[in-house]
C-alpha cells in the first residue's frame, strides 16, 4: 500500500526533475498558480481582457492568466496531488497546478491563447485540447502531433479559440495510466458578445472515477470496469458542494465525462434543454425538453433551465451504483436469509460484527468500522435523516432570497405548511381489484398454493 508520506517523497522527486528548467528559459513563462483548497471558488470577473460572465468550477477554480502583447498566456503544471475526495478520504492523485482536476481554463472566442505546460511528473506527459479546432501540431497527441513532454520540461501550445463552447483538456500520453490517475480538466470558451448565450449561473463539472482499494490511497490504474467511486470534479458525496440560484434565475450546468461508462444525468423538480454540447451550441429550435440527458464517454453537455421551484433539488447520475461510495463487488445478496443463530456464532468469534442485508441495503444509521482512509457507502444527514447517497450526488438548492452572485450555502429548505410528505394515521382502505370487487384479508398462515407444471418431462 502507498501510504501519503511515501507518495509526497515521490512528488518530491517529481518537483525536483521540474527543477531542471533552466530559470532564464522560464524567465519569459508566466507563473503558474496552485491551489489545494476543495472549496468552490468563485472567479471574480476578468481584470484584462475581454468581457465575459466567468463559470464556476464545482469544488475547483478558474486559472488565471495574463496578457502578454494581445495573447492571453496561462501555465498549467503536470504534477502529483493530493486531494480530498470527502472528508475522511483523500487520493493520491495525478493533476494540475495542485488539484485534480485542473484548473477551469476560461478564454473567450477569438482569443489568441498560449499555454505554457511545465511537466513534473514521473514520466513524459501532453495535453490534447478536447473539441478544439486548431492546427494539427498543437493536438496533442503523443508521437503523432508531437513527442512527449519529459520530465523537467516545458512545452508551449499557442492556438486561435475558435467558437464559443464546452470543451476539456487531457493527456493522449499514457492515457490509461495519467487519466486514470485524475489529469483532466475543463475549458470554456465564452462568446464574443457577452450578452450571446447569457445565463445567471453558469455551474461546471467533470465526470471521473477511480478504483481505491479501501484503507490504500492510490487507484488502480488498470481497472477496466469495476470501478468503486463516481466522482464529480474528483469529489463524491457529501464532499461535493451545493449548486444555489434564485427563484427565477437561468442556470447552467456544463458536463463532461472522462469516466469508463454512460452517466444519465437527472434533476429534480425542473426540466431543462441541453443548450451545448462539445461541437457547440444547439440552435434554440433544435432543443426538447428533458429531466435526464445520458453523456456518453468523451462526452460535453451543457443543459439550462429556469430556477422557478425553490427548494433542495437532488441532481445526480441516475445509475443507482454511481450514488454510493467505497463499493464491494462480490457481495452477496442476502435479502430473505434468516441470520439468527448465525450471527450469533460470528459474533463470539468477531465481536461488534454487525447483521447486514436480510431487509434490504439501507444502513438505518448503522456506524460500522471502516479501514483507513475509506468513506462509507452511503453518507450524508440531512434535516429528516439520513440521505443515503454518495458518489455522483449533489443538490441544487432554490431559494427566493438567495442574493444575486452569492454562491455560499443557504441551509436546508424551509418548507411552507402542508407541503411535506407525512404518515398516513387513518383507516386503511381496501384493496382494489379488476372489475371493482375488494379483497379479504390474506390470513397470516396461508399455505402457498404450487402448481405442477404438466405436459412437460425433464430428461
Amino acid at each position: 500500500m502507498t501510504s501519503r508520506r511515501s507518495f509526497l517523497s515521490g512528488a518530491g522527486l517529481a518537483l525536483a526533475g521540474g527543477a531542471l528548467v533552466k530559470r532564464a528559459a522560464l524567465a519569459a513563462v508566466p507563473e503558474a498558480p496552485a491551489q489545494s483548497s476543495a472549496a468552490t471558488l468563485p472567479p471574480p470577473p476578468p481584470a484584462s481582457g475581454r468581457p465575459f460572465h466567468p463559470v464556476v468550477t464545482l469544488n475547483g477554480w478558474s486559472l488565471p492568466w495574463r496578457m502578454h502583447n494581445g495573447v492571453k498566456e496561462f501555465h498549467l503544471v503536470a504534477e502529483p496531488v493530493v486531494r480530498e475526495l470527502a472528508p475522511g478520504m483523500t487520493a493520491n492523485l495525478w493533476g494540475y497546478n495542485g488539484q485534480s482536476p485542473g484548473p477551469t481554463i476560461e478564454v473567450v472566442e477569438g482569443d489568441r491563447v498560449r499555454i505554457f505546460v511545465t511537466n513534473r511528473l514521473p514520466e513524459h506527459t501532453s495535453i490534447h485540447w478536447h473539441g478544439q479546432l486548431l492546427p494539427n501540431g498543437m493536438d496533442g497527441v503523443t508521437g503523432v502531433t508531437q513527442p512527449g513532454i519529459e520530465p523537467g520540461k516545458t512545452y508551449v501550445y499557442e492556438f486561435v479559440a475558435r467558437h464559443a463552447g464546452t470543451f476539456m483538456y487531457h493527456p493522449h500520453a499514457d492515457e490509461m495510466t495519467q487519466m486514470a490517475m485524475g489529469m483532466m480538466g475543463f475549458w470554456v470558451t465564452h462568446p464574443k458578445d457577452p450578452r450571446q448565450h447569457a445565463v445567471d449561473r453558469d455551474y461546471v463539472l467533470l465526470m471521473n472515477a477511480y478504483d481505491i482499494d479501501p484503507g490504500s490511497y492510490t487507484p488502480r490504474t488498470n481497472t477496466m470496469v469495476d470501478f468503486n467511486l463516481w466522482t464529480f470534479n474528483s469529489r463524491v458525496f457529501p464532499g461535493i458542494d451545493h449548486m444555489v440560484a434564485r427563484t427565477g434565475e437561468r442556470v447552467r450546468i456544463r458536463a463532461g465525462n472522462l469516466t469508463m461508462t454512460n452517466h444519465p444525468l437527472h434533476i429534480h423538480g425542473h426540466r431543462f434543454e441541453v443548450s451545448c454540447t462539445d461541437g457547440g451550441f444547439v440552435p434554440p429550435g433544435a432543443r426538447w425538453p428533458e429531466v435526464t440527458t445520458d453523456i456518453a464517454v468523451g462526452q460535453m453537455r451543457a443543459i439550462e433551465f429556469v430556477a422557478d421551484n425553490p427548494g433542495d433539488w437532488a441532481f445526480h447520475c441516475h445509475k443507482s451504483h454511481h450514488t454510493m461510495n467505497a463499493m464491494g463487488h462480490a457481495v452477496p445478496n442476502l435479502i430473505g436469509v434468516d441470520h439468527r443463530g448465525v450471527a450469533e456464532k460470528i459474533n463470539q468469534l468477531v465481536p461488534g460484527y454487525m447483521t447486514m442485508g436480510e431487509n434490504g441495503g439501507a444502513m438505518g444509521g448503522m456506524q460500522m468500522p471502516l479501514p483507513e482512509n475509506t468513506l462509507p457507502m452511503m453518507t450524508g444527514d440531512g434535516p429528516f435523516g439520513a440521505i443515503e447517497m454518495g458518489g455522483m450526488f449533489t443538490l441544487l438548492k432554490v431559494r427566493d432570497g438567495q442574493p444575486r452572485g452569492d454562491y455560499r450555502d443557504p441551509g436546508w429548505y424551509r418548507h411552507p405548511a402542508g407541503t411535506v410528505a407525512h404518515e398516513w394515521t387513518g383507516s386503511a382502505p381496501p384493496v382494489a381489484r379488476a372489475g371493482g370487487a375488494t379483497s379479504a384479508p390474506v390470513p397470516d398462515q396461508a399455505a402457498p398454493q404450487v402448481r405442477k407444471p404438466q405436459g412437460h418431462e425433464h430428461h
